[in-house]
């Protein structure tokens, strides 16, 4: 029986690619040791560069049968876990980013969806307070706000002064403030 730490790395590839776990056994003792170092040079994460060789030797061994190495074993071997760890940097960024994009769409989306949901509550403060209103009062105060008329536009519609029309217009305002302020406070805060 021969020793498989005599053959060289051409030898080992081509009984590798027959299918030879002695020769599997004979490249991943040789080169596990210095890929390690090289690895955790860029990578000093122990658990992270392990994976990253298991990784690196379990592809080995699946495609064993279609790997050619065109520079030799040693400079696949090494290209591979140099562009392992890149990759580890890689996916490593992008979830840095999307955390950062996250925590800062959290931050923001709260706020909003905080102050979205204030300005509905308010909004249907008002509209409740404005509907229990006396009937002119209310449809004075509403083609004044919602329709924008003027005081001589609505003294028109409704057959009254405009003085009347400014003056109901205040009583509901005063009627509003002294309502809503309350209400208004523990909405905003």
């Amino acid at each position: 029986m021969a020793t498989y730490s005599a053959y060289s790395d051409q030898e080992l590839v081509a009984l590798l690619k027959n299918g030879d776990h002695m020769a599997f056994g004979e490249i991943h003792k040789r080169y596990y040791p210095v890929l390690y170092s090289h690895a955790y040079k860029r990578l000093p994460y122990r658990e992270e560069v392990k994976d990253i060789l298991q990784e690196l030797f379990a592809f080995i061994w699946t495609n064993r049968e279609s790997l050619y190495f065109t520079s030799g074993l040693s400079a696949y071997l090494y290209t591979s876990v140099r562009n392992r760890v890149i990759n580890v940097f890689s996916k490593d960024k992008i979830r840095h980013e999307y955390a950062s994009s996250f925590a800062k769409y959290s931050e923001e989306g709260d706020n909003e969806t905080d102050e979205l949901l204030r300005h509905k509550e308010l909004i249907a403060l008002i509209e409740k307070e404005v509907a229990a209103l006396p009937d002119q009062m209310r449809k004075v105060f509403e083609m004044s706000r919602f329709q924008h008329l003027s005081h001589n536009e609505i003294a028109e519609i409704t057959n009254t002064s405009p003085l009347t029309v400014r003056k109901q217009i205040q009583n509901v305002l005063k009627i509003l403030r002294t309502k809503l302020s309350s209400a208004i406070f523990f909405i905003l805060y």
